[in-house]
Order: C-alpha cells, then structure tokens, then sequence
C-alpha cells in the first residue's frame, strides 16, 4: 500500500465531531481527521514495517499519518537526526506520546534522547524527554534500577515548569518509575517529597498526584506481592 492510497483511506475515515471532540481534550485540530486509532492500529498490521513509507506519511502533515508513521517505521532504521526532526515537528501531546511509545522507545536512542530532550526548551520536545521517561520503565524489563535513577533529579530539576503538557509528563514519569519495584518507589517517594516543598503550583501539583498514587494500597500491594 503506498502513501497516496493510505492518505485516501484516512480521509475516507474522517470525522469532523471526532476532531471536535479531540480539541476538547487538547488535541491540535489542525490537519486533524478523526480517525481513531484502532483504525489506525488495523492499517498498520495491514501495511507491515516499512521505514520509507513512514517517511512519506509523516512528510503530509497529516495528524494521524504522522501516527500512522510512528507504528509502521522499522525502529532500527531509525536515526537520531530523523528522531529530532521528528521531535521538532510534534505539535500535539497525542502525536508526541503515540509516536514515543509506538517507536522512539523501541530504538536504540530511547535513553539518551529521554535526557537531552528533557532539558529543551520546545513544550512537546521535552514533552518527549518526559514520555520517554514514562515508557522506558515498562519497555525494558532487564534494565537496571541505576538507570531510571539518573532520570529523577530531572525530574525534580523540571517539575516547576507551568505549561500543562510538560507537568503531566514529568508527573507520568515519576510514577511509571516508581512503580517499576520496591526500591524504585522509595526514590520516587523521597523524590516526591522534595518536589512538593518547591515554591511552584506545578511542583505541587506534581507531587501531590504522584504520592496519592505511589503510596496507596493498590501500587504497596503489587510492589509487596
């Protein structure tokens, strides 16, 4: 299936109070279609792995071809130029989260890129930094604890940052990390702890959702069991 005959079949999926209702949820409804992603999810098993086809979609702009792209490129292929470009082009909190935890996750810059973007000053780039934080923890299950430890003092260092989109990522990370195991939540706990005596409504708001979740019976339970 090539490019042009996909970017067909999306438009035929279209639903206008489908991008209405993503708008809500503050999805950017600009060259926004509607389609949802188990349409998505179907078309790629359908199209396979195809690196230049996933260059061609994203290339069009297109909201869900740009998701559509992220669950059809072939990880190993996948350059650090190319994630940058990527990265630079995100300009929605779904696009950014679909195509870090579809793709960017599974290569082998998935690390390093998770510190460097964290730092950036772009919304959905070190929104990135920050998914990937939150999606490494699940993704590699041999990785030692050392390694997620590195990544909360950015944590920390980011929780005063306002802007919506970067709080609840740094605020997912924080969590996934500190229900990966026994030790790792009581980092993420004392890390908690020291993000909410920060003089920021964010910080606050950071810590106070992730303690409710680290420290309740649900996540104690699993950990313990």
């Amino acid at each position: 299936m090539d490019c042009a005959t996909i970017l067909k079949t999306l438009k035929a999926h279209s639903n206008p109070k489908n991008v209405g209702g993503m708008a809500r949820f503050g999805i950017n409804p600009l060259n926004t279609l509607g389609v949802p992603i188990p349409i998505l999810r179907k078309m790629a098993r359908k199209v396979g792995k195809d690196h230049r086809l996933a260059s061609e979609l994203w290339s069009s702009g297109i909201h869900e071809a740009r998701i559509l792209a992220s669950m059809v490129d072939d990880p190993k292929l996948v350059t650090e130029k190319q994630m940058d470009r990527w990265a630079k082009d995100f300009d929605s909190w779904d696009v950014c989260d679909q195509v870090c935890s579809n793709l960017f996750r599974d290569t082998p810059f998935g690390w390093p890129k998770a510190l460097e973007w964290s730092g950036k000053a772009q919304e959905f780039v070190k929104r990135a930094g920050f998914v990937l934080m939150a999606v490494l923890p699940v993704r590699e299950k041999k990785a030692g604890d050392e390694r997620f430890e590195r990544f909360l003092p950015i944590i920390e260092r980011e929780a005063n940052d306002e802007r919506n989109f970067v709080r609840k990522a740094v605020n997912w990370a924080l969590r996934q990390i500190g229900k990966r195991n026994k030790h790792l939540n009581k980092k993420a706990v004392a890390t908690a702890k020291r993000i909410a005596r920060l003089d920021s409504k964010s910080a606050r708001w950071i810590a106070r959702d992730a303690l409710r979740e680290l420290e309740g019976d649900a996540v104690q339970r699993r950990l313990r069991a």
